[in-house]
């Protein structure tokens, strides 16, 4: 069985001619470009710790095979803006799973992009866990009530906005939550 006992989130930019090495320079700047990565869907595990990107670094070998909750964004228009968000919201208790979500947008700064990740991540672990909320409401509001329920305790994203190359390079951003497995924390 392989459940993640770890996990960190990071993010990067990347820019280039070519929209595959400008997705390549994303995923270095956000330090997972040497390993063979597979998306998985958007659930935290139960007892999974989050720990800080270089900890998590630290653990990784080229070439291995890396579990990721990857958001993505690209573009090849002169000063657009991108972003590419993951949201993450924990429950108070932790033998049950948390919530990763992706959000990738035009045209949103780093808050709002940020915002309505973490939001996602928020609303799906709420209603696994039967709190009754107005989904019209906003985030400020709706994370204040989540966290009053006192069954949802942490919320946070993290967001890699950028605008597009002026002279129509490819620009890409990449956000991700990357799941270490207990047999990668001995190198």
């Amino acid at each position: 069985m392989l459940i993640p006992k770890m996990a960190y989130l990071t993010k990067g930019v990347g820019r280039n001619k070519e929209k595959l090495t400008s997705f390549e320079m994303a995923l270095r700047d956000a330090g997972i470009a040497a390993q063979n990565l597979v998306k998985v869907s958007s659930i935290f595990p139960p007892a999974c710790k989050l720990i800080s990107r270089p900890k998590g670094e630290g653990m990784l070998k080229a070439g291995q095979i890396l579990f990721v909750v990857l958001s993505e964004q690209a573009t090849n228009e002169p000063n657009r803006l991108i972003a590419a968000s993951v949201g993450l919201a924990l429950p108070k208790d932790r033998s049950t799973h948390g919530y990763l979500s992706e959000h990738h947008s035009y045209g949103e700064n780093e808050k709002k992009a940020g915002d309505y990740a973490e939001d996602l991540a928020a609303s799906m672990l709420a209603t696994t866990l039967g709190i009754e909320f107005d989904p019209s409401k906003a985030w400020d509001e709706k994370e204040e009530f989540f966290k009053m329920s006192g069954k949802i305790v942490n919320t946070r994203n993290l967001t890699q906005t950028a605008t597009g190359h002026k002279s129509g390079e490819w620009t890409t951003v990449v956000s991700a939550a990357v799941l270490i497995m207990e047999w990668m924390e001995s190198k």
